[in-house]
């Protein structure tokens, strides 16, 4: 993963600038890895906002409930952080022609920007990943390949187009620009809310690279002295059709082993094995955190729960976060005054 220069970041990276400074990712440009941010790649991204669910979090019996809203960026989802970092150093290196595996967000997002930049995108994705995603690819001039079984087979595709062109390899951690676009939105959890972080966050765990970015987000604004020394405690949240971090959590292990026939509802955390699941493991055991497969019936209830109640439609690994929150709750692990931040992913549209 990228490193920086805090000392230097520091001159410039204070508290008066970054309110200074016009919304979007490049705010935090000190942290962010480009070396002429004039030439980023852009589709308008902006700071989403933390919305508090009131209605539902009093049914769940937390007070301080809140939802992370990355359904308002480009593409409709959080993939859209990760991709404008990820495209925008892919260009400063002249890479011309991208591939990477997705089980639909991703695609969505690298298609689309890559698209803006003038690079070749070449999309990986199983066959029963959601028809939208691929149309959304497809429009945006990206070659799409559909393969049978999960990502991990879209995975193995696409590393068989990468031997045979030559071309950039932009899967999750196989290049390491994509956690620093997904870590601004631990960037503006702590501008959000003054610098006092939440206690909790609850995030859904595919492939895992934002809850590592968030994490590596605290660890950065904490060097440079813009937040004191607490760390949330992180629960990944899986569904129990497919939870090889939970099972790997459970057992205190250091990393996880593939999933068998994953399946959910939840398509963006179908992931039976994530090549940074060490990582996952490591900001779990050290923030003292949790891992929680939650069942389909459970996120589909959620999902009409939330919408009934606080008039917000939440995606399918976005509702997994409040179910998993609920559960915790009851087990005394949530307390009622804890300050409890669930990461919604994407816009609930795309699975109607």
């Amino acid at each position: 993963m990228a490193r920086y220069d805090f000392a230097r970041a520091a001159r410039t990276l204070t508290r008066e600038a970054l309110e200074e400074r016009p919304d979007g990712l490049l705010r935090w440009v000190e942290l962010l890895p480009l070396r002429d941010p004039a030439q980023a790649v852009t589709l308008g991204e902006r700071e989403t906002p933390l919305v508090a669910l009131e209605r539902t979090g009093a049914a769940l019996r937390i007070q301080n409930l809140i939802v992370k809203d990355e359904s308002l960026l480009p593409t409709s989802s959080f993939k859209a952080r990760g991709a404008a970092i990820g495209v925008s150093r892919a260009r400063e290196l002249g890479v011309g022609d991208v591939s990477l595996p997705t089980n639909g967000n991703a695609g969505s997002a690298w298609a689309a920007y890559a698209a803006r930049a003038g690079i070749r995108a070449r999309i990986v994705m199983s066959r029963e990943a959601p028809e939208i995603h691929r149309r959304e690819c497809a429009i945006a001039g990206a070659e799409v390949h559909l393969v049978e079984g999960n990502i991990a087979d879209a995975g193995r595709f696409s590393a068989d187009l990468v031997a045979l062109h030559g071309c950039y390899d932009a899967s999750g951690f196989r290049e390491p620009y994509r956690v620093e676009g997904k870590k601004t939105m631990g960037f503006e959890i702590a501008r959000a809310m003054g610098g006092r972080l939440p206690d909790v966050i609850v995030y859904p765990t595919g492939g895992g690279v934002g809850l590592i970015g968030i994490h590596k987000a605290f660890a950065e604004l904490k060097a440079l002295g813009l937040i004191g020394a607490q760390v949330p405690r992180f629960v990944a949240v899986q569904s129990s059709g497919c939870a090889p971090i939970v099972r790997a959590w459970q057992t205190g292990a250091d990393a996880a082993t593939p999933w068998e026939r994953p399946h959910t509802i939840a398509y963006g955390i179908n992931v039976p094995k994530a090549l940074a699941d060490f990582l996952v493991l490591r900001v779990l055991y050290a923030s003292k955190g949790r891992a929680v497969a939650v069942p389909d019936s459970a996120i589909a209830a959620m999902i009409e729960r939330v919408a009934r109640s606080d008039g917000y439609l939440l995606c399918p690994e976005g509702a997994a976060t409040l179910v998993a929150a609920q559960e915790l709750r009851a087990a005394g692990w949530i307390s009622a005054a804890d300050r409890v931040l669930a990461i919604n992913t994407g816009s609930g549209l795309k699975y109607l």
